[in-house]
């Protein structure tokens, strides 16, 4: 396990900046898991009506001037928000170090949506189709790059940015740029993550429903429930968190924290359809991401899910867990949607974050919602219902998207 690697090849995360529906940083992120506290609510929403969501509640003028938000987007506030945080927790002074040896790597789902939609409604409905009326800040605003853009130009960062569609992987996805551009020596710190605005458009929230794959429950917290027999889909929400990555010879230098050392990821596609998964390619991805770190399935304690709570979805990939994992005595599985329900972009950064505090208080999560499981996800080793006390070392996470991407990440404690 990176044991041929010198100091200045091993990354590490030494900061951690996240807002989620339930918790605007770690510390409350994790309280929340592990006291089963769901931040899941019902709203009312253009042309829908009722659906459940889950939305963030931060400080969105923290880092941020009025003036900037005005011109940009939620998706670029939470993404300053959560980049300044990671650098606060990381102890980094951004006006100490060189900036253009700083990347920013943001990982979405989908981008544009939330300003398009809101534009298009003005135009119908408050300016009589009079497209002068059309804001000039909807190019920078629609931009592919802008959530990266935008913490560029908050932070003063002069490094390379770029953000990656990479649907529901993209949390994932923004991380692992991160290391190789680190490893490549291309920068020296990285911000790197995921953010998701998705609740701002009525155009997700409809697409899920025409699949008849969209949450619903009169109770808003049991509205996503993988791995439940009665689970009938998603649950879209907000979220953002992005990680302060470095090489592990930057970080003992500076004598700083470490969360973990990233061992260990893979990325790969399915090439099979639009939205069902594959479980034969999600097996390969997180053993291809094992043999980088060395492993084998024994040498996992923790592997996070995907698991969205749509019915065909947790099944393919209980199968592709099964296979991998079925003969480990030693690892165990949970997973985070029920609490938090989709964040799209963000899923796998704030999935990972979640359990990261394990490799210091030596718990594991549980799933929620589950009140009858289904026979065909009744996965070895799943916390269920209560959280499990067990010594944490490895964790893997999962993150996989529509267009058949998957992405597979090991976080080792040092």
């Amino acid at each position: 396990m990176n044991s041929n690697y010198s100091d200045d090849e091993r990354i590490v995360i030494t900061g951690v900046g996240l807002s989620a529906p339930n918790g605007n940083n770690l510390e409350e992120f994790r309280k929340s898991l592990l006291e089963r506290k769901s931040g899941l609510e019902h709203i009312e929403i253009r042309h829908m009506g009722k659906v459940t969501t889950g939305l963030l509640d931060f400080d969105e003028f923290k880092y941020l001037k009025k003036k900037h938000r005005r011109r940009g987007t939620r998706a670029g506030s939470i993404s300053i928000y959560c980049a300044n945080e990671a650098l606060g927790d990381a102890k980094i002074n951004i006006e100490e170090v060189d900036r253009s040896k700083v990347g920013v790597y943001i990982g979405i789902t989908e981008h544009g949506n939330v300003s398009t939609e809101n534009e298009i409604h003005d135009l119908y409905n408050e300016h009589n189709k009079n497209a002068s009326f059309w804001s000039h800040h909807h190019n920078p605003r629609t931009v592919a790059n802008s959530p990266a853009g935008e913490v560029t130009l908050n932070l003063k960062i002069t490094g390379p940015h770029y953000t990656m569609g990479a649907a529901c992987a993209a949390g994932n996805i923004g991380i692992i740029q991160g290391v190789q551009m680190l490893k490549l020596k291309e920068v020296d710190l990285a911000l790197a993550g995921g953010v998701s605005e998705s609740p701002g458009t009525f155009g997700i929230f409809a697409a899920f429903a025409a699949q008849g794959a969209l949450g619903s429950h009169d109770d808003p917290t049991k509205a996503t429930r993988p791995l439940d027999k009665d689970r009938n889909g998603v649950v879209v929400s907000e979220g953002g968190c992005i990680y302060a990555l470095e090489r592990l010879s930057t970080a003992k230098a500076r004598n700083a924290k470490i969360y973990g050392e990233i061992v260990g990821y893979h990325i790969n596609s399915d090439a099979t359809d639009f939205v069902l998964p594959n479980p034969a390619r999600q097996m390969e991805c997180m053993q291809k991401a094992m043999e980088k770190a060395g492993m084998t399935a024994e040498d996992l304690d923790i592997v996070n899910m995907h698991a969205t709570g749509t019915p065909q979805g947790d099944i393919q990939e209980c199968e592709a867990i099964s296979t991998v994992f079925g003969a480990s005595d030693n690892t165990h599985v949970n997973c985070t949607k029920g609490f938090i329900g989709h964040t799209m972009g963000a899923a796998g950064a704030l999935e990972l974050a979640g359990n990261l505090p394990s490799f210091v208080d030596s718990t594991v999560h549980s799933c929620h919602g589950i009140e009858n499981i289904d026979p065909k996800c009744n996965l070895k080793n799943l916390v269920a219902e209560d959280n499990l006390q067990k010594e944490v070392k490895t964790i893997l996470n999962n993150s996989f998207g529509m267009l058949g991407i998957n992405s597979t990440l090991i976080v080792k404690k040092l």
